[in-house]
């Protein structure tokens, strides 16, 4: 008899196969939400080592989060064979067919994030499609959509308002019939039989992101300075205040944190964070090394 665990495994393997053959990319994922399987690359990477690698999948093997998110059997079979702890899975965002837009209505932050998303569609003159949803344990809500294969929608935390958090591309979705230590989520009351909706092309404006001038990291930064900034843009939700935080540490340590708060910051805001959590971050980063932020 499978074990409880074997048995959540199976069941997300199942679902997994499922969301693969309407074309979702799909990666195994722990009960923490997090991809189930370490990178090969871990031990690259360290307290006084910049980053060594910034493979996605190049060197063959598992371990590289959404960029190991495949449609094909077989291959989806071998990475939840590697990772025989999976109780869930992910949901690659961004990939063809779909280029898949998950809209997350967060309930944690104490604000009403579906109020807010509302009120955006009253503001700007658009309407939330019926679409496919999903529940999530703590009450939130997902909501899919599709985006044209021409526009790159980035991951952002709370930038389009409180509470509502965008996974585009290079982020995931955690897929419904995943088992966390928080719950289960599953497919919304009626929407089981819609298919993803077209992104509303003024909603879709309002996730692209706005162009930013082009600030590159100081000279006097040098090559470990970049080495920190493409350390943060690596980061996989879950990693990325952690990552922020340890590579701004490293550069008020070796004299270069004054100069790397804008690259550092650019960096966090392309790996999803709000510019808010960013500067916060790294000026922590700078009293705990001893630096006035």
């Amino acid at each position: 008899m499978a074990t409880p665990d074997r048995q959540a495994t199976t069941l997300a393997l199942a679902h997994a196969l499922s969301a693969a053959e309407r074309g979702l990319a799909v990666i195994p994922l722990s009960r923490t939400k997090l991809p189930a399987l370490r990178s090969p690359h871990r031990d690259e990477t360290g307290p006084g080592h910049g980053p060594t690698t910034r493979c996605r999948g190049e060197c063959g093997r598992f371990g590289h989060g959404v960029h190991d998110a495949s449609t094909d059997p077989t291959r989806i079979r071998e990475l939840f064979a590697a990772a025989p702890r999976a109780t869930g899975y992910g949901i690659a965002c961004g990939l063809a067919p779909h280029h898949l837009i998950g809209v997350d209505l967060d309930t944690k932050t104490g604000n009403d994030s579906s109020a807010a998303l509302r009120e955006l569609a009253l503001r700007h003159l658009f309407t939330i499609p019926a679409t496919v949803v999903v529940l999530t344990p703590s009450g939130g809500r997902h909501l899919w959509l599709s985006g044209p294969p021409e526009v790159v929608v980035p991951n952002s935390a709370s930038r389009l308002a409180p509470g509502i958090d965008i996974r585009g591309a290079g982020g995931y979705l955690v897929g419904p019939g995943s088992r966390t230590d928080h719950g289960t989520y599953t497919l919304a009351p009626g929407t089981t039989h819609l298919t993803l909706a077209a992104c509303p092309p003024t909603l879709l404006q309002l996730l692209s992101p706005t162009p930013r001038a082009h600030r590159p990291a100081s000279p006097s930064a040098g090559g470990q300075g970049q080495g920190l900034v493409q350390f943060v843009l690596a980061a996989h939700e879950g990693q990325r205040n952690t990552r922020l935080f340890w590579a701004a540490c490293r550069a008020y340590e070796d004299g270069i944190g004054p100069a790397l708060v804008g690259p550092l910051v650019e960096a966090a805001l392309t790996a999803g964070l709000s510019e808010r959590e960013a500067r916060a971050t790294i000026a922590s980063a700078a009293r705990m090394t001893g630096h006035l932020p």
